[in-house]
């Protein structure tokens, strides 16, 4: 069967999944790497019964994958059935206040980064910065500092060519050098591999209703150090999550409330986007169900979804049981809890199918039916699983241990995670998110940029027939139609965008899920740039009230290059004024041959993308020599300004003198169209990790979007968080 793929699909699948030999071509289609995936997932079923029907269930699962109902997270199906075979997305370690343990738990990360994990930490158990260390009578040096050594060793995993490592930090708000942690990224200047949040207790959030102090507690002793007041901590919390979206928060009580194995432990960390509460040691096995495949005739499909949640319970366990862990002691925690994360995507397309807008009471109603549903089959799943396979092996003690759940498999069965990258391969929304524009620019690898509309607004809009080309330029200009009175009020009240939404509705919906979810949910609450402090200080107090497990805000706009400044009449200004130069940056040089000799282009970059460009020619001086120089120094300030690479290279690009050149069969017009077939070179294959934290796509340039989370492009499929 051969599948039918759109341009979008076919381009990720290409870029990301597929197989290729040494070389780099692909030796496989994508009907065969769902075949790869389906049957080694289905050969599991052997190893419990020599006598399982394991060509059916192979057969279940191409179709459950062939047909975008369900995908799992992007490591099953880059890597089941080949050689490295490591399929979870995602671990939590633990680091214990010591040498020992910190440089232990740094080497495991290293080698689960190199496999294509991302990995998660609470620093908290770590001795606050200046206290004694009794060995050498020496100071502490804090937190703060292993986790700088943390992100540097992430992106030397990240430079030796792997996929990108993530980590996510956490910090407990009773902990002495919590303010540091909080302000700890405000300037995007450090700790760029790293998401970090705050484990708000009970404790804090009661003392912050009343107004009272709290107290920090020595995490080497135990004792208390000093109280500060709740209400400053937290006002320093949305400050800095105002300016930059971090740190997020996570109801560390909450989280352990629901523990199904409390007798293992506490909780103290999450993975990197905050929607899997791990102990240490444990893995994350997850997987979505596309809701936008589960509508038939306007209504939910009630019997398709059950079917599905069970095929993909059977599937996820599987996953469990044949994967290769990186370390022994994550093999023998994630078998011993078996936890999987069966989630949903496509819920706001779901809802548009149902005519049903996503900021409504009957949104909410919708999404609390459809995940308490999801929640019942995929513990009946489980539990029938547990009959014939047997419980998970640490059931004893845990939440299920009681005569009305004598069978269950997994400890946990639900986690709505980030589906960016797989959403796209399924072209349907993602998560639980609203859609992200009715129109936009998309651009794909071959420098091309191409214009989508929503399918099912391109279909209403033809159906209804008020469907033009001056619409569908105007509608691109935006990406919303909220503001076109051409259309008609209620199809625009069914394609709400996320910056169409109001902050509570946001909430309302991520509470209705985590209602029936056992981990947590991975939601971006977006506020507009124009949102004050206190509208994100609402938002934070409203999703504890509402049962939240966490929360991660974006204020529109607040991590671009571009600098609001103080004018002189006390007003903000949009007047764009270049970065600093970073202290240290990464580059590389080029020689590249002109008429008037051999050309030395060096370019270079930091976190936030390519920030230098300057240029050497071997004996010239004088005008020659200055020229070159002027425009290396112009193009660096343009750079740091926030100009993307391309714009500047459409500028030099094609300049001419008197004295043209040839290297490598192309023609090299002049110093400055050297300097921009260089930076073009550079900008399109060395520097894939440059300007995430500024908001573009390392790997296509468009703008990124910050979804469940993370940050995701929607023209590519590029995601920060995998």
């Amino acid at each position: 069967m051969t599948l039918t793929l759109s341009e979008n699909t076919t381009v990720i699948l290409e870029r990301r999944y597929l197989r290729k030999n040494k070389a780099g071509e692909i030796i496989e289609t994508p009907e065969e790497m769902f075949r790869r995936v389906a049957r080694t997932v289905a050969s599991a079923d052997a190893l419990f019964d020599e006598k399982a029907g394991v060509d059916k269930t192979e057969e279940d699962f191409y179709r459950l994958l062939s047909g975008f109902r369900f995908l799992p997270n992007s490591p099953t199906l880059m890597n089941a059935g080949r050689r490295l075979g490591q399929l979870a997305a995602c671990f939590v370690l633990p680091i214990e206040d010591s040498m020992e343990s910190i440089f232990e738990t740094l080497k495991y990360t290293a080698m689960i980064h190199k496999s294509g994990g991302g990995t998660g930490f609470s620093f908290s158990r770590i001795r606050p910065k200046n206290d004694v260390v009794l060995s050498t009578a020496g100071i502490s040096s804090g937190p703060l500092s292993f986790m700088t050594v943390f992100d540097m060793a992430t992106e030397t995993v990240k430079q030796g060519g792997t996929r990108r490592g993530a980590n996510m930090g956490i910090l407990r708000v009773d902990h002495p050098d919590i303010e540091s942690f909080i302000d700890c990224k405000i300037n995007f200047d450090r700790l760029n591999n790293f998401n970090i949040s705050v484990a708000l207790t009970d404790k804090f959030m009661e003392a912050l209703e009343r107004g009272d102090d709290y107290e920090l507690i020595n995490s080497r002793t135990g004792l208390a150090v000093k109280r500060i007041s709740a209400s400053e901590v937290f006002d320093r919390i949305i400050n800095s999550a105002w300016n930059s979206g971090e740190p997020g928060v996570i109801f560390i009580d909450r989280i352990n409330k629901d523990n199904p194995t409390p007798l293992l432990g506490d909780i103290e960390s999450t993975n990197p986007c905050g929607e899997q509460p791990l102990l240490p040691y444990e893995s994350c096995t997850l997987g979505s169900i596309n809701l936008s495949r589960m509508v038939n005739k306007g209504a939910v499909d009630f019997k398709r979804l059950k079917r599905t949640v069970h095929m993909a319970v059977h599937f996820l366990d599987n996953v469990i049981e044949i994967n290769r862990y990186p370390l022994a002691q994550i093999e023998k925690m994630s078998k011993g809890n078996r936890k999987i994360g069966l989630g949903v995507m496509g819920f706001a397309d779901m809802l548009i199918q149902l005519a049903v807008p996503y900021d409504s009471d009957e949104a909410v109603r919708h999404a609390e039916k459809v995940m308490a549903f999801i929640q019942d089959e995929s513990k009946a799943a489980s539990a029938q699983l547990g009959k014939k396979r047997g419980n998970f092996p640490n059931y004893k003690g845990s939440i299920y241990d009681n005569p009305r759940t004598p069978f269950m498999r997994n400890a946990t069965t639900t986690t709505i995670a980030p589906t960016g990258t797989i959403s796209l391969i399924a072209e349907t929304s993602s998560g639980i998110e609203p859609i992200f524009a009715v129109a936009h620019a998309r651009h794909v690898l071959d420098g091309k940029t191409l214009t989508q509309i929503h399918p099912l607004f391109f279909k209403t809009a033809r159906n209804q027939g008020f469907y033009s080309d001056s619409l569908y330029d105007e509608i691109t200009r935006s990406g919303s139609v909220q503001s076109i009175a051409a259309i008609p009020e209620p199809i625009r009240r069914i394609f709400v965008t996320s910056h169409d939404i109001p902050v509570q509705w946001h909430i309302r919906i991520q509470a209705a899920f985590q209602k029936y979810t056992d981990n947590a949910v991975s939601k971006t609450i977006n506020f507009p740039n124009s949102a004050r402090r206190e509208d994100i200080k609402e938002a934070y107090v409203t999703a504890y009230q509402s049962g939240c497990k966490g929360v991660t805000i974006y204020r529109y706009g607040s991590r671009d290059k571009q600098v609001l400044n103080i004018g002189r009449d006390g007003k903000e200004s949009s007047q764009i004024v270049p970065r600093p130069r970073p202290e240290r940056t990464r580059g590389l040089t080029q020689r590249i041959s002109t008429g008037c000799g051999n050309l030395y282009v060096t370019v270079n970059y930091d976190e936030q993308g390519t920030c230098e460009v300057f240029a050497q020619m071997g004996k010239t001086g004088g005008c020659a020599s200055s020229q070159i120089e002027a425009a290396g120094r112009l193009t660096s300030l343009a750079l740091r300004s926030g100009v993307k690479p391309d714009a500047i290279i459409k500028q030099l690009i094609g300049i001419r003198c008197p004295s043209p050149s040839w290297q490598n069969g192309k023609m090299v017009l002049s110093c400055p169209d050297a300097i921009a077939q260089v930076l073009k070179n550079l900008t399109d294959s060395d520097f894939t990790d440059a300007g995430t934290m500024a908001g573009i796509c390392p790997e296509c340039g468009d703008k990124l979007s910050h979804e469940e989370g993370c940050l995701v492009c929607h023209s590519c499929g590029f995601s920060k968080c995998s």
